[in-house]
């Protein structure tokens, strides 16, 4: 089939006038330069009033298409930078009850991924790229672990801790510690340089760790927990994260006893962890709905979840937990973690900027849930 020079500029113009500038000129290149006809050394010697109409009109209109398009390319992306609003940081609240937190722990579950060793170096960079992301929460390790750990958090704690935007965003800075004091000790001594330092604490609640891992009865975790949460307030810490680690295996009537006792204590943040990647998107969603509703206290709280990925639904276990009122998500970039995984943050944070306006009502808010990350 052969194409003629003035069929193709009339193709071009139909084109350019029904999409965008750049699609109708490759869609027209290739069907003139594929023809039998085209010739880089062979061009039409006469052009009729007409078809070099047609070229001037075109040409004008690709310039000024080109400049608009940039104009408003340039404009998408300069908003695309500019961090997003989020209520004020206060441990164990937030104003806005449809804002989730994103808590990443890229740098403390993420390294436990098989074969994953950082160096103190590249943990400040990853967590430099994670405040610019604008991550509400960085778990930067895990203190007690070693002393290499232990500078790498001290690190983080000091100088990302520190860096305050425009906008008077800092990240929260956040050392794991076990649910004894020689722990927290370590870890609120690696974070409480930074402006907005967490210590995490936990110990397990399902019945197999309690009997076969920890060997306590449940009312000598109850003691422990309490201790724990208790003596990283006497350190200074105001802002105390709490895990029942197996909660998506514990028994509920549990859970309500110890995480009540936890809150009485001073934790600001309960995070319900599916430690095994037991649970199913509809369980895990009911269990932190059944915390909301049955811990004294839960209303003075963050419910936050942290899902592993061992049947695939780290993200779903984590969006259903959103559904049901939890206003923390933890997660790693890739997913990456102990075992299969985590919940990936790009996942969790594009599930709720496509979707968090629209499907995620029945919680506490409006329903339209959102975070501070912008979707680039």
């Amino acid at each position: 089939m052969k194409f003629s020079f003035q069929a193709i500029v009339t193709f071009l113009a139909s084109s350019v006038l029904a999409s965008s500038p750049y699609d109708g000129v490759a869609s027209a290149f290739t069907i003139y330069t594929s023809s039998p006809s085209f010739s880089v050394h062979k061009r039409p010697k006469i052009l009729s009033a007409t078809v070099i109409a047609r070229k001037t009109t075109i040409r004008t209109f690709f310039s000024t298409k080109a400049f608009e398009h940039t104009q408003h390319q340039q404009q998408q992306y300069s908003d695309l930078y500019v961090r997003r609003p989020r209520p004020e940081y206060i441990p164990g609240r937030i104003d806005d009850p449809d804002y989730v937190r994103i808590f990443d722990t890229t740098l403390r579950d993420g390294e436990q991924s098989p074969g994953a060793t950082l160096t103190s170096s590249e943990k400040l960079e990853i967590a430099r790229q994670l405040a610019k992301l604008g991550v509400d929460i960085i778990e930067a390790g895990f203190p007690i672990a070693s002393p290499d750990d232990f500078n790498a958090v001290k690190q983080i704690a000091d100088v990302v801790g520190n860096e305050v935007y425009d906008d008077g965003y800092v990240p929260v800075i956040c050392g794991l510690s076990r649910a004894n004091e020689r722990d927290i000790a370590r870890a609120w001594e690696a974070v409480k340089g930074a402006k907005r330092p967490r210590v995490h604490t936990f110990i397990a609640t399902s019945e197999i760790h309690m009997k076969n891992k920890l060997n306590k009865t449940l009312e000598e975790v109850v003691e422990i927990a309490t201790n724990a949460v208790r003596y990283a307030k006497s350190l200074g810490c105001h802002d105390i994260e709490f895990s029942p680690e197996d909660a998506g295996r514990s028994d509920p009537e549990f859970l309500y006893k110890v995480l009540a006792a936890v809150i009485e204590a001073g934790a600001t943040t309960l995070n319900i962890p599916d430690t095994t990647g037991w649970n199913m998107p509809w369980e895990f969603g009911f269990l932190i709905k059944k915390l909301r509703e049955n811990v004294k206290g839960a209303d003075g709280v963050i419910f936050s979840t942290h899902c592993q990925n061992d049947l695939g639904l780290a993200t779903a276990n984590s969006l259903a937990g959103a559904l049901n009122g939890a206003r923390q998500l933890e997660c790693t970039i890739n997913g990456i973690g102990e075992r299969a995984g985590n919940a990936s943050l790009e996942e969790v944070v594009m599930s709720l900027a496509l979707k968090g306006g629209s499907h995620f009502s029945g919680g506490p808010g409006t329903g339209k849930l959102y975070t501070a990350i912008n979707p680039v």
